[in-house]
C-alpha cells in the first residue's frame, strides 16, 4: 500500500494531479490525444491504490489482472505544456467481472478530455474473464454509492 489507510473519497471521485511535460506535448506544446490514455492509466492505478485494492495485489493474490477491453475518448480542448491537470476518476458500474469508469481530465478552463473506460477482471494464463474477487466488489461497490450519494446532495 501507499503508507495511508485505504479511503474511499465522500462524492466517490478519486483526484489524480498531473502536471504536463514536453514529452507529453507535440511539436506546438500541445498534449498529443494518446497522452490523455496514460494520465488515466496512472489515476485508475493511484484510484484503486488510495481504495485499499492495489493492482498488484490482486495480481499477487489472485493471479488475475484489470485489462482495457473498451475505451472512448472525447476531447473538449487542449491542454497545454506545463500546465497542472487533475484527472477525477469515478465508478459507472460494477459487474461480475468488469468495471466502467468515466476519467475527466480537467484544466484550467475545465474538460480536456473524457474518458468511458471498461476494464475486465482476467486470468492472464487463460485471457478469459473471471469474477471480481469479493473485496474488489466490496470497494467498488462503495465507491460507485458514495458517487451516486454526492449527486443526490447536489
Amino acid at each position: 500500500m501507499n503508507g495511508h489507510p485505504p479511503s474511499i473519497p465522500s462524492d466517490g471521485r478519486h483526484r489524480y494531479a498531473v502536471r504536463v511535460y514536453y514529452e507529453d506535448t507535440d511539436a506546438g506544446g500541445v498534449v498529443y490525444h494518446a497522452t490523455y490514455l496514460r494520465f488515466a492509466e496512472r489515476a485508475r492505478t493511484e484510484a484503486l491504490r488510495a481504495a485499499g485494492i492495489p493492482h498488484a495485489a490482486l495480481v499477487q493474490e489472485f493471479s488475475l489482472m484489470f485489462v482495457v477491453c473498451r475505451i472512448e475518448v472525447d476531447y473538449f480542448r487542449p491542454a497545454h505544456i506545463d500546465e497542472s491537470l487533475t484527472v477525477l476518476t469515478e465508478l459507472l458500474s460494477v459487474g461480475g467481472a468488469t468495471v466502467t469508469l468515466r476519467q475527466d481530465v480537467q484544466g484550467p478552463e475545465g474538460s480536456c478530455a473524457v474518458l468511458t473506460v471498461r476494464l475486465a477482471c482476467v486470468r492472464p494464463t487463460e485471457g478469459k474473464p473471471a469474477r471480481l474477487p469479493q473485496r474488489w466488489r466490496t470497494v467498488l461497490t462503495d465507491m460507485r454509492a458514495a458517487a451516486r450519494a454526492a449527486l443526490d446532495r447536489e
